[in-house]
This record gives C-alpha cells, sequence and structure tokens, in this order.
C-alpha cells in the first residue's frame, strides 16, 4: 500500500492553505501560480539531479524543498482523513514527523528518473481565489508519450504552496489516503497502528540512503 506512492515529488492534499487573502486578479493568479510551479521545477531538476551529490545530501536538499513549497501539515491532515480527529496530539506530531520523512525519502529517486527530461507548462486555471491548477507535461525521451502533471496550488497573494499533485488523472493525495486508510482499518481503527508501519518503511528507505 505504502508502496504505491508515486512518480513526481509531491503528493499531495485538495485542502486550502490557511488565512487566504481575497480579490486577487485571476490573470495575474495564474502566472504567479506557473512561475511559482517552474521555480520549483527547476529548483529540483539543479540540486536533485547532479551526479556528484550522495543520496543523504539529496535527501537534505529535498527536505528544504518540500517544506518551503509545499503545504506540509494540510496534507497530512488530509492524508490521515477522519482518523486525524481521533489521534492524540503526541500522535499526531509524531505522525506528521513520519509523513515528511516518507514522502522526502521517497520521492528523491523519482526526480534522478527525469534526470534531463523538461518540464513543460501549460495553461494555468483559476479554480477560486485562493487556489489555482497548473497544466503541465513531463516529455519523454525517444518519442514516448509525455506524463501529464496538474500541479494544485493555494496561495494568500503573496505565499504559494503545492497541494496536490494529479499525475495521468491520478491524485497522489487521494491515493495515499486510501492506502493510509486501509492500513488504519487493519489496525482496529488506531494511528498508532500506522504509525508503526510508517517507523518501518521510513527505516527502511533511510538504510537505502547510506548504501
Amino acid at each position: 500500500m505504502i508502496k504505491r506512492i508515486g512518480v513526481v515529488g509531491a503528493i499531495i492534499g485538495l485542502v486550502a492553505v490557511s488565512g487566504m487573502n481575497f480579490g486577487v486578479h485571476a490573470a495575474d493568479l495564474e502566472a504567479d501560480s506557473r512561475q511559482f510551479i517552474q521555480k520549483v521545477a527547476d529548483q529540483a531538476i539543479e540540486s536533485l539531479t547532479s551526479n556528484d551529490a550522495s543520496k543523504s545530501e539529496r535527501v537534505s536538499r529535498f527536505r528544504t524543498l518540500f517544506k518551503e513549497s509545499f503545504a506540509v501539515k494540510s496534507i497530512g491532515k488530509f492524508v490521515l482523513g477522519r482518523y486525524w480527529r481521533g489521534a492524540s496530539e503526541d500522535e499526531k506530531t509524531e505522525y506528521l514527523a513520519l509523513f515528511e520523512d516518507l514522502m522526502v525519502i521517497s520521492y528523491v529517486d523519482r526526480f534522478s528518473n527525469y534526470a534531463g527530461e523538461a518540464l513543460s507548462l501549460k495553461d494555468a486555471r483559476k479554480e477560486n481565489e485562493t487556489n489555482v491548477t497548473v497544466f503541465s507535461e513531463i516529455k519523454r525521451p525517444g518519442g514516448a508519450n509525455p506524463i501529464r502533471v496538474n500541479w494544485r496550488v493555494g496561495t494568500n497573494g503573496t505565499i504559494y504552496k503545492i497541494l496536490d499533485v494529479v499525475v495521468e488523472g491520478t491524485s497522489m493525495s487521494t491515493t495515499l489516503r486510501s492506502d493510509f486508510s486501509s492500513i488504519v482499518r487493519q489496525k482496529n481503527g488506531k494511528v498508532a497502528g500506522l504509525i508503526e508501519e510508517l517507523k518501518k518503511k521510513t527505516a527502511s528507505l533511510e538504510a537505502e540512503t547510506q548504501n
């Protein structure tokens, strides 16, 4: 289930960033969201596909990029769904830390698969006063069909955060929510059971970064 975590480095929830301002002009909001996604993509390619960087160094770089560019807490809460309300404060804190670890370590290698392949931004569409969908394609070599990637961006007009990544029509946040819910159900509805599974998965992935 956890292994289904997918293809582009971000993954995330259909939730709004808090504290949004209203009345931002649609054209400006769309243009700025496109610029934001381009900047994130450029930073990822520059820092994460370097052949001279160790995997542990790339993990560290991506953690910084992930925390700066994604609405991490909101995403984590969305993915946990209704089980968030029933978790203790200690469980919430531990879960969010493990969720961040899982996302960071899992996606470092995903970027390596796209080294030298260009992200082509297409249109952007304002969904409401605080959310924009940016449409893009990852071009593949050898005449292969490009990969369609849509980015859900939330903003207050100043700060921009990635809220979800939809790859070929599949929302990464929705996929993770389904997977995590299945695990919690198998653990008798206990978030502690999911936390234990996340510990095992992140420990396994962290061990790989040392190789």
